[in-house]
C-alpha cells in the first residue's frame, strides 16, 4: 500500500521537474489576461444598435464623426431659372460673351438712342407677349427695391458668398428691402422698361459674384460653386445696362436740348440776317430815291 502512495507524487514531481512546465504555466495565466482585457476593451466600445430598445443615459451626446459627413455640394442651392415654367420662357436677348459666335453676339446687343449697349444679363419673355410671375433664382435677402427711367422696376437680392441677382424690367413687385426670400418665392412681375421695349412684357435677370458677371445661361440648374471655377466678365471692362440710370437720361436730355438750342440759335441768326440785309436793302433803295429827288 504504501508503494502505491508513493507512486503518484513521484509522478507529480517528475512533472514539476520538467523544463517546460512552468514556462507552459506563464503562457498561459499571460492569454488569460490577455483574453480578459481584450474582452473588457471591447466591452466599453460597444453601442446599442439601431432598433434596440435600450434607454440612453440623459448625457449622452452622440458623436457627430460616427456618421458619414454629407457631402457639401448638397448643402448648396442650385441656381434656378427665376420663372414657373421654364419650357414656355423664352430668352430673346442673351448675355454678351466675347467668344460666342458672331450670331450670338448680334442677339446680346440692345440698341437704345442709336447706340449700342452688350447686354450683361438674360432678357425672358413668355409666348404671346404674356405677364408671368418672376421667381427667387436663389435663396438671399433683399439688398435694394427701386425705379430706374430706363429699366423699369429693378430689385436686387444678395447671396451667400458675395452672390448678387438682378431683376429689373419688373411690373408690379411683392418684396421690399431687407425681406429674407427663399428659393422660388415670387418677388413680382415681368413688365416693360423703356430700355428694352422692343421685347414687351419681359424679364431681364442678370448673376454677379463681387464686381464681375456671369452668363446665367451657363448656370441655370448648376450649384453656385460653379460660379467660382467659371470665368466672368469684369462689369467696369463693358458696357453695363444695369448702369443706364436717370443720370444718363439726364444727360441724353441735356444734349438734345442743347440741339435744339443750337438749332434755334441757328435759325434765329439766319433770320436777323435775313431781316438786317432787308432793311439794308430798303435803306439804300431810300438813299437812291432822295439822291434822284435832289437831283432833280
Amino acid at each position: 500500500m504504501k508503494e502505491e502512495n508513493k507512486a503518484p507524487k513521484k509522478g507529480w514531481q517528475g512533472i514539476f521537474r520538467k523544463k517546460w512546465f512552468f514556462p507552459a504555466v506563464y503562457l498561459t495565466i499571460a492569454a488569460l489576461l490577455l483574453a480578459a482585457v481584450v474582452w473588457y476593451q471591447n466591452l466599453d466600445n460597444q453601442l446599442p444598435e439601431a432598433g434596440d430598445d435600450q434607454e440612453l443615459g440623459e448625457n449622452y451626446k452622440p458623436n457627430p464623426h460616427d456618421q458619414d459627413a454629407a457631402p457639401v455640394i448638397d448643402s448648396q442651392e442650385v441656381i434656378k431659372m427665376p420663372v414657373a415654367e421654364q419650357e414656355q420662357a423664352e430668352i430673346v436677348t442673351k448675355f454678351y460673351d466675347y467668344e460666342a459666335s458672331q450670331e450670338d453676339q448680334e442677339s446680346a446687343l440692345i440698341l437704345h438712342n442709336n447706340r449700342y449697349y452688350q447686354s450683361t444679363g438674360v432678357d425672358i419673355v413668355y409666348p404671346n407677349g404674356e405677364a408671368f410671375d418672376v421667381l427667387a433664382s436663389l435663396s438671399g435677402s433683399v439688398m435694394e427695391v427701386k425705379e430706374d427711367p430706363l429699366l423699369g422696376n429693378v430689385v436686387i437680392l444678395s447671396h451667400e458668398n458675395d452672390v448678387t441677382t438682378y431683376y429689373a424690367s419688373l411690373g408690379e413687385v411683392s418684396v421690399k428691402a431687407g425681406d429674407e426670400v427663399k428659393q422660388g418665392d415670387v418677388i413680382g412681375t415681368a413688365g416693360q422698361n423703356i430700355f428694352g421695349q422692343n421685347h414687351g412684357t419681359h424679364l431681364h435677370f442678370e448673376i454677379r459674384k463681387a464686381d464681375t458677371v456671369f452668363n446665367p445661361e451657363e448656370f441655370f440648374n448648376q450649384p453656385v460653386s460653379k460660379l467660382e471655377d467659371s470665368k466672368s466678365e469684369d462689369v467696369s471692362e463693358e458696357q453695363d445696362t444695369s448702369s443706364i440710370n436717370s443720370e444718363e437720361v439726364d444727360s441724353e436730355n441735356a444734349e438734345n436740348e442743347n440741339v435744339e438750342e443750337e438749332k434755334t440759335t441757328d435759325s434765329d441768326k439766319e433770320t436777323e440776317e435775313k431781316e438786317s440785309g432787308d432793311e439794308a436793302k430798303e435803306d439804300t433803295s431810300g438813299d437812291s430815291s432822295t439822291d434822284q429827288d435832289s437831283a432833280e
